[in-house]
C-alpha cells in the first residue's frame, strides 16, 4: 500500500486533540518548569539584541561591532550541535545546567576583556555554550510529553519564546540606563535561575534513553546515523531553505520599501503586526493544525510563505504588503510548532538531542546566511527578487514533503542497510 496514500497519524485519533488550557492542566510538572526556564532565559537574552550598542560604547567601531554579532551567530549555529551531542551523551538535564552555569561565567567575563580578539572569542563560547540548552529543551520535552501533545507542547515552547524575546528589550534598555554592567549581570542572574530550575526539576537521563544506547547495534550511531536518515536530511535541507526567505523580511523588505518611496513607518507597522498576531494566533490555532496530517502541515507552513513572498512580487503598495504579511504569519502559525516537533517525533530515543540539534543548527544557520545572501542577490536583481524568494519557497515545501514522514515509519537507511538483530522484547 503506497504510503502517499495513508493518512499520518494524527494526535486526534491518538486522543491527545486538546486546546491549550487542557494540555497545560495534563503537562507534568517538569515541563512547566522547563517552559519558565525557557522564558525566564529568554528574557534575560540581552547580549545579541545590545551587541552592537555595547561595543561601540565600549568604543569599537561599528565594523568590529557587526563582526561581534556575526561572531555570536556563528556560536549559536556551533551551540546546536555541540547540544544535541551533549544532551544525549549525558541528558538534557545536564547539557541544560553545563550551558547555563557556563554562559553565566562567560558573560560577565565580556565585561572585563579589553582586548578586542578575545572579546570575539568570548562572544564566540558565550554563544555556543548559551545555545547547548535550547536541543536539550526540545529533546526533553519530547521525552516527557505525551505522544498526540507535542505539537501543542512545542507551541507553548516557542510562546515562552516569545514572550521573553518581546519583554528584553524593554528590560533592557531599562538595565542600561543604570549600566551596560548590570545588563551583563542581570543576563548570568538569569542563566543562573535557569540552572537552578533544571537542577531541581530535570530528570536525568530516561530509562529508556539508557536501554535504546546498550540496545542500539545499528553501524552508524550519532551525527552519522542522522546523516544516514535521508529523509531527515530533506527535511533539513526545507527547514534551511525557508528560514533563508523567511528572514527577508528584517533584511531586504525594509530595503525595498524605502527604494520604492513607501514610508518606513509601513515596515515597522507589518512586523509589529506579525509578533501580535503569532502570540495571540499561534497557540489556539495549533489546536487544529496539530489534528492535520503531517505532510499537509508541511506544505501549508512551507508553501505560504511562497505566497506571502509572491504577493510582494506584484506590487509594494501598502494594501499588498499587509496581506503578503499576513499570508506568510500564517505560514509560521501553522507550520512552526510541528517543525519545531518534528524531530521528537522521528528521532530514536537516543538520538532525540542530536536531531533537535540538527533542526535548530540549520535553522540558525539559515538566519546567519539569509540577510547576507538576500541583500546581496536584491541588489543584483531588483524588485524580481521577491519571485526568486518565492520560488526558493516552494522548493522548501517541496522537500518538506519529501523529508517528512509518519512517526510511525522507518527511516530510509533502515530499509538500504542489513537489518541488526533485533533486541529480545521487555519482560
Amino acid at each position: 500500500m503506497s504510503e502517499d496514500v495513508e493518512p499520518d497519524t494524527t494526535a486526534k485519533e491518538k486522543g491527545g486533540a486538546l486546546g491549550a488550557i487542557a494540555t497545560w492542566r495534563q503537562t507534568s510538572v517538569t515541563a512547566k518548569a522547563l517552559l519558565f526556564g525557557v522564558f525566564v532565559n529568554r528574557l534575560g537574552a540581552f547580549l545579541q539584541i545590545f551587541m552592537v550598542l555595547f561595543m561601540t560604547y565600549r568604543g569599537f567601531s561599528v565594523g568590529q561591532a557587526g563582526l561581534a554579532l556575526g561572531v555570536y551567530g556563528l556560536g549559536s549555529v556551533l551551540g546546536s550541535f555541540a547540544g544535541g551531542w551533549l544532551s544525549d551523551r549525558l541528558s538534557p538535564r545536564a547539557a541544560t545546567l553545563i550551558s547555563m552555569l557556563g554562559s553565566a561565567v562567560l558573560i560577565v567575563s565580556i565585561l572585563y576583556i579589553d582586548v578586542y580578539v578575545l572579546i570575539l572569542l568570548a562572544v564566540l563560547l558565550v554563544s555556543t555554550v548559551g545555545m547547548l540548552n535550547r536541543p536539550a529543551a526540545q529533546a526533553m520535552l519530547a521525552e516527557i510529553t505525551k505522544s498526540g501533545q507535542l505539537v501543542m507542547t512545542m507551541a507553548m515552547y516557542r510562546l515562552a519564546i516569545n514572550l521573553g524575546t518581546a519583554a528584553t528589550p524593554i528590560v533592557g534598555v531599562a538595565l542600561i540606563r543604570v549600566s551596560y554592567s548590570l545588563l551583563f549581570w542581570a543576563e548570568a542572574a538569569a542563566a543562573v535561575l535557569y540552572s537552578a530550575i533544571a537542577w531541581k526539576f530535570l530528570p536525568g537521563k530516561s530509562a529508556e534513553a539508557e536501554a535504546a544506547d546498550k540496545a542500539a547495534e545499528e553501524p552508524k550511531h550519532g551525527y552519522r546515523a542522522v546523516l544516514a536518515d535521508t529523509r531527515y536530511l530533506f527535511y533539513l535541507a526545507a527547514v534551511f531553505l525557508v528560514t533563508i526567505v523567511y528572514c527577508q523580511y528584517i533584511a531586504v523588505l525594509p530595503l525595498a520599501i524605502v527604494d520604492d518611496g513607501i514610508d518606513l513607518w509601513w515596515y515597522s507597522a507589518v512586523v509589529s503586526m506579525n509578533a501580535i498576531v503569532v502570540a495571540a494566533c499561534e497557540v489556539p490555532a495549533t489546536k487544529y493544525v496539530q489534528t492535520w496530517p503531517l505532510r499537509l502541515t508541511a506544505i501549508a507552513g512551507f508553501g505560504l510563505v511562497a505566497v506571502g513572498y509572491g504577493v510582494y512580487a506584484i506590487a509594494l503598495i501598502p494594501a499588498l504588503l499587509i496581506i503578503g504579511t499576513l499570508i506568510w504569519t500564517a505560514s509560521e502559525i501553522i507550520g512552526a510548532p510541528t517543525t519545531f516537533a518534528y524531530p521528537g517525533m522521528v528521532a530514536p530515543p537516543h538520538l532525540r538531542g542530536r536531531y533537535s540539534g540538527a533542526m535548530l543548527g540549520v535553522f540558525g544557520l539559515g538566519n546567519a546566511v539569509g540577510p547576507a545572501v538576500g541583500v546581496w542577490v536584491w541588489d543584483k536583481i531588483g524588485d524580481s527578487f521577491w519571485v526568486l524568494a518565492a520560488g526558493v519557497a516552494v522548493l522548501s515545501a517541496v522537500c518538506a514533503r519529501i523529508g517528512m514522514r509518519r512517526p510511525d515509519e522507518q527511516p530510509q537507511e533502515a530499509a538500504t542497510e542489513p537489518a541488526s538483530p533485533a533486541p529480545e522484547p521487555a519482560t
